[in-house]
């Protein structure tokens, strides 16, 4: 009886692990796509491999169940490696990595990022793909979920920031 009990709570916490949503990630190519044919904000995370706080943020913000149904339901999500190495295409547009000192840089990160490459840092994008807000820094779940819903549901056209937070309790 108690190895059937046992197995029932193992199936139980299995089901309840594997059914944990994740973030659908898009490339940069493939958002201009997906765009076209459903019009969304998007959420790029400008990240680097050697990056102790993009890590953290992978592992604790972005799989925070709040966070990965609103970005996959109100988003399109992009993650872009600051040093990536490939040439991408954005709009039309070639854009390469950038060999300085040690690491480099890549063109499209920068853009994004106006030059200030602090990792990670999150960048909104509208629907046509215009710059709505750059974030340098670690945000976690609770902090950044007032953000999105700012940004992705156009509150910050009728109201201001201070407003929202103080209106919404920052939730």
């Amino acid at each position: 009886m108690n190895q059937l009990r046992y197995l029932l709570v193992t199936l139980f916490l299995f089901s309840i692990i594997s059914s944990a949503q994740e973030i659908n990630w898009l490339s940069i190519e493939d958002v201009e796509t997906a765009i076209k044919k459903e019009p969304r904000k998007v959420i790029l995370d400008v990240y680097t491999d050697w990056c102790g706080w993009c890590k953290k943020m992978d592992a604790t913000t972005f799989v925070d169940p709040k966070i990965t149904e609103y970005l996959n339901k109100n988003y399109y999500c992009v993650k872009l490696d600051g040093e990536d190495k490939r040439t991408l295409t954005f709009k039309g547009s070639e854009f390469n990595f950038i060999k300085q000192g040690r690491r480099g840089y890549h063109e499209l990160a920068a853009g994004f990022l106006k030059g200030k490459m602090t990792y990670p840092s999150l960048v909104i994008l509208d629907e046509d793909l215009v710059v709505l807000q750059a974030m340098p820094g670690f945000r976690t779940a609770d902090e950044l979920l007032p953000i999105l819903t700012f940004l992705g549901e156009n509150i910050y056209l009728e109201t201001n920031w201070t407003d929202y937070i103080n209106e919404t309790k920052g939730k």
